[in-house]
């Protein structure tokens, strides 16, 4: 059992760090102020390679491993919340959904322009009574020819006001509650699209939020993900993706949070001394490098586990429980080890408190990842083959479809 980074992955790291400081740290704590994102950063991620990290080489992509994508999320966590997001509702939710169920003339038709950065990619399946509970969605799909006609709406939705194009899961009936469900890829230049920013949220103030809404929007059946009664399935894939991306980068919140803390438990004295030789600060530190080494862990196994095609829902559930919530405690004891100039953005683990906390709610809930938790231990759940695979690594090269 080798636990060790390859080259490759230490140098993945030292890419992203540095993106992440030189490229997002500056100016965050205004736009985060100001709750302003700035969409320059995602053309500086294309063009960094970011957004394609994971993307095969031949549809135009960094063709790295998914620990690699692990490892970008935990660079830019560190630096700043918003800067993950993207990297979780692009690569994550909406290009890795792709590579697993699409098919070759999809994947060919969009990857490319995915991968550089040239478009980017959201998904949407959470409605405003759908979060939690997935399985009551209302935006619907009606066969109409060649094309489909949907309507309805989703929420929080990351990247609304900026993505090319969305994933997003709908009922395939506007009248039987039990009808089966699709997914599809929609434009959002498509009429009958618009979306809608939403204001005044705790955390992640520097990413774009917001609502998109369909209204008798016309899409091709050529945008269908997988076959009609498939979409439930994807929609699930599409989760143990994201999961992943959240849950490397809650790492990087917790070592965001030891950068803080060390510097300034070494700077700060009291009583001729710095609060770093203070048993009870070093006990909070000792708290974050723990949370910082098993949250690792736990995310290099899934990545491992998407490397070589195993499924693997179990795992990053419990790597993404485990991981927000040792992440929101870090910030807590961030603020704590800082004092009173923790309660204000003077120093940037208020931040970090704010943005840890959002992350204990979207990819599934506290209380959902603990039931699940514990319904595969109690042999109430298990997992079964999907009927799409996500492409293990390395990457093999797919001939052209005449």
């Amino acid at each position: 059992m080798d636990f060790s980074l390859s080259r490759e992955h230490e140098m993945i790291r030292e890419s992203a760090f540095k993106f992440g400081q030189n490229e997002i740290v500056p100016g965050i704590r205004e736009r985060d102020r100001a709750a302003e994102s700035d969409p320059q950063t995602l053309k500086k991620m294309g063009e960094a390679g970011f957004l394609g990290v994971c993307v095969p080489q031949e549809y135009g992509g960094m063709g790295a491993d998914y620990i690699s994508l692990g490892i970008v999320c935990e660079e830019l966590e560190r630096a700043d919340t918003s800067a993950r997001v993207v990297m979780s509702v692009h690569a994550g939710l909406h290009c890795m959904t792709l590579m697993q169920w699409g098919t070759e003339k999809q994947k060919r038709r969009w990857l490319p322009d995915l991968a550089t950065g040239k478009k980017v990619g959201a998904f949407g399946l959470t409605e405003p009574n759908a979060g939690s509970d997935a399985a009551n969605l209302r935006t619907t799909a009606r066969r109409d020819g060649a094309d489909y006609i949907i309507n309805g709406q989703k929420t929080w939705i990351s990247l609304s006001d900026y993505a090319d194009q969305f994933l997003i899961v709908t009922r395939l009936s506007e009248t039987n509650a039990k009808a089966p469900y699709a997914a599809f890829i929609v434009d959002r230049t498509t009429p009958g699209f618009s979306s809608r920013p939403i204001h005044g949220k705790l955390g992640v103030r520097a990413g774009n939020t917001g609502e998109i809404f369909f209204e008798n929007m016309r899409i091709p059946a050529e945008n269908m993900l997988g076959e009609e009664g498939d979409g439930f399935k994807v929609a699930m894939s599409a989760l143990d993706h994201g999961r992943y991306t959240v849950a490397s980068g809650a790492v990087g919140i917790i070592q965001a949070c030891l950068d803080a803390c060390v510097k300034y438990a070494n700077d700060r004295t009291v009583g001729g001394e710095p609060i770093g030789k203070k048993q009870l600060v070093q006990q909070m530190i000792a708290s974050m490098v723990q949370g910082r080494e098993i949250g690792r862990l736990l995310y290099y196994q899934v990545g491992w586990m998407k490397n070589v095609g195993l499924r693997h829902t179990r795992e990053v559930s419990l790597a993404k429980w485990t991981n927000c919530a040792a992440a929101f405690d870090a910030a807590h004891k961030a603020i704590e080890v800082h004092g009173a100039y923790g309660f204000a953005d003077e120093f940037p683990v208020e931040r970090y408190f704010r943005n840890s906390r959002g992350a204990i709610i979207y990819e599934g809930t506290h209380e959902i990842h603990t039931i699940m938790q514990a319904e595969y231990e109690l042999g109430y759940r298990s997992d079964k083959p999907l009927a799409r695979d996500l492409p293990t690594w390395p990457f093999e090269k797919v001939p052209t479809e005449a």
